[in-house]
């Protein structure tokens, strides 16, 4: 016997034939795992996944966060005090690095949970015979015994050995190297054969690229050759992004700019003869002030914040990097079907040899209404359309499910398109119920996307065997060459017609033969197939994506639709919705072929549709926009998708008709298949990369302020104005309260207004540093202006010091406000309507009067109680800052408003 099946060492399933497989199991191969057998497996085996990696302790994530140049510089400030005898001050640096270190740690930890949740909306799904029916579950419920089935584009969730096949192939890339397609058959090979020639079996983590399958689980989980693998390996880190090197390359430059302040503000303290420890504190803290360490957590939030309105909103983010990519989109290239319109297809229209016109009524996939011809119902099917119809039904992998309950209408259970001809053959009269009993499926040559053909063999009543062939109209034709060219010309002239009425159309033939040999192919067929006629569909476009379509092109991205139909039905659809404009051409794959790249380049402005287009030519299109500097956002659903969808900026997979391997190469996964769902996520993305903008605007305005107000003290022979204690707690506590929440602001509402944001654009550009430069000009003069004219009234310098720190605090809650918006007012309905940052500012809030009005930290920071209302005035003058803002907005928005 070959193999073993010992309980105490894996069996050889390759070297086992179906027989002694299906014993071992005690396995029906046409009705699957009974209830009880399920159960018995579930409890040996247990679910079908891959161990999660450890949870980091939250030590180590408590550790990490010390692991910073920042960091170490704080506790070298805290070792300076400490030896210059700044007990206190050294106590307040290490209690906001402490500080640092919690809320960091707490905002890693809430994105981990995040992106763990994100990671459950994705899972892998597969169909089984259970219990002598179909069913679809996720991958976790698979046990050794399950009968899987499989066809091209689906993922193999486990290990399995082959128990029936067609013309099947899969990519086995990822397990073995092999860079082609394996052919796979069910005979078993010797038990010494290595895993890449396995021809029988198919192992978890590879996909199918052809035919179709049934196989039987035989490893699950860890015991799966995968899991072997990840038993042995660690999983590597995803890169950095493009955002996140930018924050770097910004953190060091600000941390050079910090050590050249550093140097300056200790010559000028030694030069104005001040007492060395102060200077050396004040210099060490303006040095920390200056270095954004708030940045990366605010950064990461937002991507996490971003990520989760974004599953809001129906498109799950497999990558991070995708987040901010999708606010740089300059084109969308969509596919057709279910994207862009309903993925409900409806046979509509039937021509036949001879010129017959036929029409067909209802909608949808119930089976409702009647044909007619010439616009009164056939009181009979005759007998050319109903073999028309039968070839519809025949050659189709569909199935046609009944309601289950009122809520619950007629649905497909498999493509649209092969369900929407069932549909037809029901309305035809045709006992779909007992259809595939009566001519049974005895061979096939599955659909192959680069033939654009199927074709099935049926043992029927009224002829031995017979062929029949279903595809693209110019495939199909080409197999009728006995049909005459008259006719074979009218047929294509229908075609074309019918295209012309943005109808997808499939031809149908047929083919008396005893044979269908999958090893000779199409080939074979060809001059011998009868013409039995066309069938015109529609797939209506979905209602929001017109308005989606014009969203895109306000905010300077170009729509392209990438489909498999004829280019004329695509070139009708994009009109419709508004992507094709006068101008506009469909170009089909024939004539991209014939295109050189410059010459492609040359066109892709004026094209908006590519029709009939080969995988690799989807890759080429990408490549070539790419070339033109454009940022590609692809969506695709099939194997053939994967290429182009990894090769764009932000491939998008569609989450209800997508394959497994489409979704793991793209980068989005979107839940609805709608292409509005797109527009929206790239809405987001450009929300998420605003806020952080705002957010650096924030946090240089209010650093590059207190650095002022030192320098002018200096300069001016004036006493320090601030301690160093105090600066630290501006820069660690005032803003580090409100950072984060800055970063959860709503839409401004005209995101979808403004361009597309530019790759290099730099993370303090000339819009922010304008902002900057009236800002922290303001701040500095507010707060200095206050603590000379004290100063010269001969108040004490402890108290003048203490309102001249809260005068700044204050200045940074105003100017909080001022950064929600580059142009909106902050007040009026604006005010606040951040609940974060409204709880941000509370915070702040309640901690600086505990600086002000608690001993213990009147004593740590170096200030004096203030008479509540000596407040007030305070507070006025801080304001400042808001309203010279508010002028700004106001003469923008003028300046706008005259200009359109």
């Amino acid at each position: 016997m070959a193999g073993t099946l010992s309980d105490n060492s894996d069996p050889l399933w390759h070297a086992l034939p179906v027989e002694q497989l299906q014993e071992h199991f005690a396995l029906d191969p046409l009705r699957g795992l009974d209830a009880d057998a399920q159960r018995r497996a579930w409890a040996r085996h247990g679910p079908n996944t891959l161990p999660e990696p450890a949870p980091k302790p939250l030590w180590r994530i408590f550790v990490r966060q010390f692991k910073s140049p920042l960091i170490y510089i704080l506790f070298i400030a805290a070792l300076l005090a400490v030896a210059l005898g700044h007990h206190g001050d050294a106590g307040v640096i290490l209690a906001v690095v402490l500080a640092n270190a919690l809320i960091g740690s707490f905002q890693e930890g809430r994105a981990e949970r995040s992106m763990a949740a994100l990671r459950k909306l994705a899972t892998l799904r597969v169909r089984v015979l259970r219990d002598g029916a179909e069913r679809v579950l996720e991958a976790r419920e698979l046990v050794p015994g399950d009968v899987m089935l499989l066809g091209a584009g689906d993922a193999v969730a486990a290990d399995a050995r082959l128990i029936d096949a067609a013309q099947l192939q899969a990519a086995e890339a990822a397990l073995t190297g092999e860079s082609v397609p394996v052919s796979k058959s069910v005979l078993p090979v010797p038990e010494a054969t290595g895993l890449a020639d396995r021809h029988c079996m198919l192992y978890s983590g590879t996909y199918i690229t052809a035919g179709r399958a049934r196989a039987v689980v035989v490893a699950t989980g860890v015991h799966t050759e995968v899991g072997r693998i990840a038993g042995l390996t660690e999983r590597a880190e995803e890169p950095k992004t493009p955002l996140e090197l930018r924050l770097e390359q910004f953190g060091r430059a600000l941390v050079a700019a910090a050590l050249g302040l550093f140097a300056l503000v200790l010559l000028l303290g030694l030069w104005r003869e001040l007492p060395l420890s102060e200077v050396l504190m004040v210099a060490i803290s303006q040095m920390v002030s200056m270095v954004p360490e708030g940045l990366p957590v605010a950064m990461t939030i937002a991507l996490a914040v971003g990520m989760q309105r974004m599953a809001e909103r129906g498109a799950i983010i497999r990558r991070l990097s995708a987040v901010e990519t999708l606010g740089s989109t300059t084109v969308i290239c969509s596919d057709k079907t279910g994207t862009l319109t309903r993925n409900e297809m409806t046979a509509v229209a039937l021509w036949l040899p001879g010129g017959r016109e036929l029409a067909v009524g209802g909608i949808g996939y119930a089976p409702e209404g009647r044909l007619s011809e010439g616009g009164k119902p056939l009181e009979s099917v005759d007998e050319n359309t109903r073999t028309l119809c039968l070839a519809a039904a025949l050659c189709n992998d569909a199935q046609l499910l009944p309601p289950e309950d009122e809520r619950v209408g007629w649905s497909v259970l498999g493509d649209p398109t092969e369900g929407a001809l069932l549909v037809l053959a029901r309305k035809a009269g045709l006992p779909l119920d007992t259809l595939r009993m009566t001519a049974p499926r005895e061979s096939e040559l599955p659909f192959d996307s680069d033939t654009k053909l199927m074709a099935t063999r049926h043992r029927m009543d009224d002829a031995p065997r017979r062929v029949w062939i279903k595809g693209a109209p110019e495939a199909v034709l080409s197999l009728c060459a006995a049909d005459g060219h008259a006719a074979l010309q009218a047929a294509r002239d229908a075609a074309e017609t019918m295209a012309t009425r943005a109808l997808r159309v499939l031809a149908f033939a047929t083919v008396d033969a005893d044979e269908l040999d999958p090893s000779a192919g199409f080939e074979a067929l060809a001059g011998r197939a009868r013409l039995l006629g066309l069938v015109g569909q529609i797939d209506p476009p979905r209602e929001e994506v017109k308005l989606s379509v014009a969203e895109c092109r306000a905010a300077g991205i170009r729509p392209i639709m990438v489909t498999g139909d004829h280019k004329l039905t695509g070139l009708a659809i994009a009109r419709e919705l508004g992507i094709a404009r006068d101008e506009a051409r469909a170009v089909d794959g024939h004539e991209l072929e014939r295109m050189g790249e410059g010459e492609l380049r040359d066109a892709l402005p004026h094209i908006a549709v590519f029709a009939r287009v080969q995988p690799a030519q989807k890759l080429r299109i990408v490549e070539a926009l790419q070339a033109r500097g454009e940022v590609v956002a692809m969506t695709g659903d099939g194997v053939n998708d994967a290429p182009a969808l990894a090769r764009a900026d932000a491939g998008v997979a569609m989450g209800v008709t997508g394959t497994e391997v489409a979704k793991n190469a793209a980068k989005i996964v979107i839940s609805d298949d709608n292409f509005a769902t797109i527009v929206g996520a790239v809405e987001e993305g450009r929300v998420v990369y605003g806020n952080l903008k705002k957010v650096i605007l924030y946090l240089f305005a209010t650093s590059m302020a207190a650095l002022l107000v030192l320098l002018t003290a200096l300069l001016a022979g004036y006493p320090l104005p601030l301690a160093a204690v105090q600066i630290l707690w501006i820069n660690i506590i005032t803003e580090g309260t409100v950072t984060v929440n800055l970063v959860m602001e709503a839409p401004d509402g005209d995101e979808m207004r403004r361009h597309p944001i530019r790759r290099d654009d730099p993370l303090l550009g000339r819009d922010l540093l304008a902002r900057v430069a009236l800002m922290t000009p303001t701040i500095a003069a507010v707060t200095f202006g206050w603590f000379a004219w004290r100063l010269s009234l001969g108040l004490p310098e402890m108290l003048v010091r203490t309102e001249t720190f809260t005068v700044l605090a204050m200045c940074c809650w105003f100017n909080v406000l001022n950064c929600q918006s580059a142009t909106a007012s902050a007040l009026g309905p604006r005010l606040l309507r951040n609940r974060w940052l409204a709880i941000g500012l509370s915070l702040s809030i309640a901690l600086q009067a505990a600086v002000l009005y608690v001993p213990a930290m009147n004593a740590l920071f170096h200030t004096v109680p203030l008479p509540l209302e000596s407040l007030l005035p305070l507070l006025a003058l801080a304001s400042l800052v808001l309203w010279v803002e508010e002028v700004r907005k106001l003469w923008v928005r003028r300046a706008r408003g005259s200009a359109a």
